[in-house]
């Protein structure tokens, strides 16, 4: 009897490495939704015995689907597909109903367990032929070059929240991230954009391997400074300059260096990192960003804002790449993909 498999991500790109996993033996009919509203259309149209939701997606996201499907008593068995695997997510969908987790990028061993376990299937796990309609590296158009970047972006993100998480005790609150090809002059403005405030604090740190290189920026807030000093449980008997200094360091180290690691995971790669460098505090952002966006002509610039909502804290995690990196990248992602499959 064919099940009906309804795959809910707002990326196409993820939704087509989910769709690539499917087991070859498994009779199923697979449906696609960009968002939860759209998931919950299918599912009352009946597309979704079985669905594989993504957390962090415009218009409805995860949560706000799970509980949805749970106030309405919708016949849908849920898998959660996250780049977010911090426990208090976990520990919340799987509360709303969601029956696992399985952590992006997709293992296809951990889903055939899942899948085996509730009874959903459990035949050969093969997925080597499977077709999914997919872009070859030197086709693919712009607007879907930069969704493959944002997946992986996405679960990068996810690592370095779950890491941040951890060492915090705190929930992470993880955005959808931006990607954009910009000019070196166009990348000012738009950084300028990200924190109005007048006086921040910059830490940098570069990274190459595999002939991608790129820098990462984490910029701070400095009226978040003192409540990031105070949730580390530094020794306030110290300078407070020299404690505020710590701060940054530690929380720009944990984010950038978690971050790259599921970077280069997904790339097949290992990144050399440089030494971090403060770029200054308490300063305006155009000052501390003036000798470094001028490396490049055209520049991707990938922005992901973390939040701790319940201490009022942000910071921001700023991935720059030169534009001639992007279809290494590319390459690379498309080029593991196809082998892990």
């Amino acid at each position: 009897m064919t099940m009906h498999v309804l795959i809910c991500d707002d990326s196409g790109f993820a939704r087509r490495q989910m769709a690539r996993c499917i087991p070859d033996g498994w009779d199923v009919e697979i449906a696609f939704a960009e968002h939860g509203e759209e998931a919950l259309e299918l599912i009352r149209a009946g597309k979704g015995d079985v669905l594989f939701l993504d957390l962090n997606m415009p218009v409805m996201d995860g949560y706000e689907t799970m509980a949805q499907i749970r106030q309405h008593d919708l016949p849908c068995m849920v898998i959660v597909v996250s780049g977010d695997v911090q426990a208090q997510a976990r520990a919340k969908m799987l509360s709303l109903g969601a029956i696992d987790f399985i952590r992006k990028p997709i293992d296809n061993e951990k889903l055939s367990e899942i899948l085996a376990a509730y009874g959903i299937y459990n035949g050969d796990i093969s997925a080597d032929n499977r077709h999914v309609e997919s872009m070859a590296p030197t086709s693919a158009p712009f607007d879907e070059k930069l969704d493959a970047y944002r997946e992986m972006v996405n679960i990068a993100m996810g690592r370095a929240g779950e890491n941040l998480a951890q060492l915090l005790g705190e929930f992470i609150d993880l955005p959808i991230p931006n990607v954009n090809l910009l000019e070196s002059n166009e990348l000012s403005m738009a950084i300028a954009e990200i924190n109005q405030n007048e006086s921040v604090s910059a830490v940098s740190k570069g990274f190459v391997s595999g002939g991608i290189r790129g820098e990462a920026l984490v910029i701070f807030n400095d009226t978040n400074t003192q409540n990031i000093v105070e949730l580390l449980k530094y020794d306030t008997y110290e300078s407070s300059g020299n404690v505020e200094l710590e701060a940054l360091m530690d929380v720009s180290n944990i984010l950038t260096g978690a971050c790259l690691n599921g970077l280069a995971e997904q790339l097949d790669l290992s990144f050399s990192l440089t030494h971090p460098v403060l770029l200054g505090q308490h300063q305006g952002l155009a000052a501390l960003l003036s000798d470094n966006v001028k490396k490049w002509g055209k520049v991707m610039a990938v922005e992901i804002g973390y939040a701790i909502k319940a201490r009022n804290i942000s910071f921001d995690l700023l991935l720059l790449f030169p534009d001639k990196a992007m279809d290494e990248i590319y390459s690379r992602l498309v080029g593991v993909n196809k082998e892990h499959k």
